[in-house]
């Protein structure tokens, strides 16, 4: 029997392809030569070419117009669900309309959190296509005794992904792969699932047992060497990632993957070797940005200047490239250009800066948390992630510990700081709700407060950050928490452009009430008001005095920037680069991970990757 996806031979008894896994066909009424020739020796049989094709043509017709009353049955289908629909959103909008007006919450908090589950149901909604997908072929790999059992954990996994509960169906599946260890398919899609979920340690595992047993699996060979170099394990990952691009060379992931690795050990002309064939084969702006900072860091700047026009041209947000890109202007003494690509990174992507070091530095005071016995194992797996800049992984243990201590407000705080950290914003605020309610004591207070206006900042929410700013001045805060909700507020306003001179009230208020030890962020940001109040003098006077009390990535390049404005071009470039460099380590370590996570696309090449 061959298989009609790969043309396999397979023995008459299976039921999957030996090769592709693929359910088998059966195609029955077989024409042989032996029916032809009865057929040609019978006229009673035989039947004229014209009787033939209208034969077809009457079959031709049917099916038209089979297919015309089916497409006209979806349509009047469609009608009617776009009825429904409109129905539902009417109602849904009318109740919210009803609550907000008698005060049980607000339209933000309603949006965020209809945000929040619908981001989770579209994830398990894509879990279960992914699944549904490979579903047949891990079922045809199983060669157990156990098989019905098997079956089993597969279907309940697919139950618990239809009713959205992806844990469960996580747990089933894990269930299934301890029934069967070999599995390469079904010990993949856990891994890709830990992976996506941040779950950097069990997704390893998963791809390790999937290397153990099929050894030139593509995605997997990526998947690990990434996470082999996020762990530090730097030999395993150049070894995983030579063997990808060996076997697959015309596929763009492990060669862009191997040349992120190279360029953070600081081998910087494997580097481009690598990078060069990786914008070859497709021209993503990271792959640009990186081979364009490796030539930059290399001393060729125009070479570097075409790579970052191309990054900027592809991605006009990218942030780091404009930063990069005015920085090699500057080596070429090009002015105008250097200060206009510095101010359009700023404004057209203001919330990639590190905007979260207020919450770093709080992070850093937080008396360790008490917790219980089951949560403090836990507890420590993720406080030693944090610093290797695990965070994924750190956050995966807060979830755990947080499980074991559902109570703890100083657990709850770690958290949401990590999931701030991750970019994860939309689950910050109902953490810092529950903290604020059990009434932790101030720094706790003022930990979460930070947080949450921080997180609101990122995602552009600027006045509600204001709001909540003011509630805490509203309360009668201590100067510590004065400090803080006016640097939050200056930062959002001079960020806005809209009342530069209530965000220069609120910095200068800042200023006057901070302590000694948190000087230097209300300072950072009174320096900032003067550059967007064109203050240059001023500005620089500020962002010079924050970065002597400690120095950062943000504020080296608001100040490199001011420098610039107010005509002090050398000692711009200077801070402007060292600004690059002190926060160079943490952009190129993360750098894969952004682009196996983010950048979807990366992994859909046009077409399968070929093997040599």
């Amino acid at each position: 029997m061959l298989c009609q996806v790969c043309s396999t031979q397979n023995e008459d008894e299976r039921e999957y392809c030996r090769r592709c896994h693929q359910k088998l066909l059966v195609v029955s009424g077989s024409y042989s030569v032996e029916d032809q020739e009865a057929f040609e020796n019978n006229p009673e049989e035989q039947y004229s070419f014209d009787e033939h094709l209208l034969e077809r043509i009457s079959i031709v017709e049917e099916v038209v117009r089979r297919t015309a009353d089916t497409v006209r049955q979806s349509l009047g289908t469609l009608y009617k669900l776009e009825q429904k629909i409109l129905v539902n959103q009417t109602g849904i909008t009318t109740l919210r309309d009803l609550l907000e007006a008698k005060g049980v919450f607000g339209r933000e908090e309603w949006s965020d959190l209809w945000e929040s589950r619908m981001e989770r149901q579209l994830l398990a909604l894509e879990k279960r296509e992914r699944f549904a997908a490979v579903k047949d072929s891990i079922a045809a790999l199983y060669r157990g005794a156990q098989r019905d059992e098997f079956l089993q954990r597969l279907e309940e996994a697919e139950y618990s992904l239809f009713a959205y509960d992806v844990q469960r169906a996580v747990d089933a599946l894990e269930d299934a792969h301890r029934l069967d260890p070999e599995n390469h398919e079904l010990a993949f899609f856990l891994g890709e699932t830990f992976f996506n979920d941040g779950g950097n340690s069990a997704a390893l595992g998963y791809f390790t047992r999937v290397l153990g047993v099929k050894g030139d699996h593509f995605e997997s060979l990526v998947y690990s060497g990434v996470l082999c170099h996020e762990q530090g394990d730097g030999t395993r990952a150049e070894e995983l990632l030579k063997r990808a691009v060996a076997l697959y060379p015309d596929a763009f992931l492990p060669t862009f993957s191997l040349g992120a690795v190279f360029a953070s050990a600081g081998r910087l002309p494997q580097a481009t070797l690598f990078l060069e064939r990786a914008v070859a084969i497709d021209s993503i702006p990271q792959a640009l940005h990186l081979l364009g900072g490796c030539y930059y860091e290399m001393g060729k700047v125009t070479v570097a200047i075409r790579h970052l026009r191309e990054a900027v041209r592809l991605d006009p947000s990218f942030e780091e490239a404009h930063h990069l890109l005015g920085l090699a202007y500057l080596d070429r003494r090009w002015y105008r250009k250097a200060l206009a690509s510095f101010r359009d990174g700023q404004r057209l992507a203001p919330n990639k800066l590190d905007y979260n070091e207020l919450v770093r530095f709080l992070a850093g005071r937080q008396e360790p948390p008490e917790v219980t016995e089951d949560a403090a194992e836990c507890l420590r797996e993720a406080e030693e992630a944090m610093p290797r800049g695990a965070v994924r992984d750190a956050l995966a243990a807060y979830r755990k510990a947080l499980a074991h201590d559902p109570e703890n407000p100083s657990l709850m705080v770690a958290y949401a700081m990590a999931c701030l950290e991750l970019g994860r914003e939309q689950e910050i605020e109902p953490v810092v709700e529950k903290v604020l309610a059990l009434d932790p004591g101030e720094p706790l207070e003022v930990s979460a407060y930070a947080t949450l206006m921080e997180a609101l900042r990122l995602e552009g929410k600027y006045r509600e950050g204001n709001r909540i700013g003011r509630l805490m001045l509203a309360e009668g805060a201590s100067d510590f928490a004065q400090t803080v909700a006016c640097y939050e507020m200056a930062c959002n306003l001079a960020d806005m452009e809209e009342d530069l001179d209530e965000a220069l009230s609120f910095a200068r208020r800042s200023v006057e009430h901070s302590p000694e030890e948190v000087k230097q962020f209300p300072l950072a940001a009174l320096g900032w008001v003067h550059y967007k109040r064109r203050e240059f003098p001023q500005s620089v006077d500020c962002l010079s005095r924050s970065n002597e009390l400690g120095s950062s990535p943000r504020t080296l390049t608001h100040l490199g920037m001011a420098l610039l404005a107010a005509g002090e071009r050398e000692q711009a470039r200077n801070v402007l680069k060292e600004a690059r460099t002190a926060g160079a380590g943490r952009v190129l370590k993360t750098k894969v991970l952004e682009a196996l996570r983010d950048g979807a696309r990366l992994l859909q090449d046009p077409g399968p990757p070929t093997r040599r």
